[in-house]
């Protein structure tokens, strides 16, 4: 687990999702199996549905008997959860982005650190990679995935840079693309340039913001009422999203009214935002950035 990561928040997660010794959890993102392991010393006859498309998860399970494991992206836990007769649950927690293990891997292509291909899948089996995005996208497709996925203001020129080296060499490293944009970076901000460069073309080859979509959405169906959620998200794009839902049970964030006037939204949320403190920043660099948000699914005849 260590070439993972440490769990991040993770009292926190434990104190949110309010284990019961008998509940059925999930763990959509298992990754070094941190949160998981903790869960599983909260319960007695319960069971911890654990999911992760990165096969190299597999090697962190335990040998207990109360998990079950699915090699599979979160946007199929409702297909799963149903084909075992697993629904409801009493908690779901997702701890989203790229776990330490993958930045730390050069041959997986997601950090601007290491040379190494320009892969950037979450899972082996999936077809597309960065050096295909970067290679076969057209001008305005490029563009379009650096300035929504990225949020870099000069995604253009980016994007133009892009086309015109691969008219020369076909672009596979990671290190190809990191030299060719240096010159574009805003003036004391290259590493962080960088890695929204990466952050764009990793969500475009995972589909992760569609993904995380159909997972919020799934979330409702399977959580018993009384059920809680939390998610870790890590940046601007995926915490808007979790944030939007939550308040109103749709990604616009406009909460809707019965003939009544009372609200129709599937939650109520638990806790404000929850953020690391400066001592587990200081121990875990890779909590600098995370936002934790619990809220617990509301009863069918309860109003706000």
């Amino acid at each position: 687990m260590s070439s993972y990561h440490e769990p991040v928040l993770l009292d926190k997660v434990i104190e949110g999702l309010n284990i019961k010794k008998t509940g059925v959890y999930v763990d959509a993102t298992y990754g070094g199996g941190g949160h998981s392991k903790e869960i599983l010393k909260n319960l007695d006859t319960g069971r911890l549905i654990a999911f992760d498309r990165d096969e190299d998860a597999k090697a962190n399970l335990p040998d207990d008997d109360r998990i079950v494991f699915f090699e599979q992206n979160f946007k199929f836990m409702k297909n799963f959860l149903q084909l075992h007769k697993l629904i409801p649950v009493d908690g779901i927690l997702a701890d989203l982005g790229v776990s330490s293990h993958q930045f730390e891997s050069p041959e997986r292509g997601f950090s601007t650190r290491f040379e190494g291909p320009l892969d950037m899948r979450m899972s082996s089996s999936a077809k597309k990679t960065a050096a295909d995005i970067i290679n076969e996208e057209d001008e305005n497709g490029l563009t379009n995935i650096f300035r929504l996925y990225g949020e870099i203001k000069n995604a253009k020129i980016v994007a133009k840079t892009i086309i015109k080296e691969r008219k020369t060499v076909r672009l596979e490293t990671t290190k190809q693309i990191v030299d060719i944009l240096k010159p574009y970076a805003p003036k004391g901000k290259y590493n962080k340039f960088l890695a929204q460069v990466f952050q764009a073309l990793r969500i475009e080859v995972n589909d992760e913001l569609n993904a995380l979509k159909e997972f919020l959405n799934q979330s409702t169906d399977v959580l018993k009422p009384g059920g809680r959620l939390a998610i870790i998200s890590y940046h601007s794009l995926e915490d808007r999203l979790v944030k939007n839902y939550i308040k109103s049970g749709n990604f616009e964030g406009e909460i809707k009214k019965d003939f009544f006037g009372n609200k129709l939204v599937p939650f109520k949320i638990i806790n404000k935002l929850i953020m690391p403190s400066e001592d587990e920043i200081a121990k875990n660099n890779r909590a600098r950035s995370a936002k934790l948000r619990i809220a617990e699914k509301i009863e069918t005849n309860e109003r706000q």
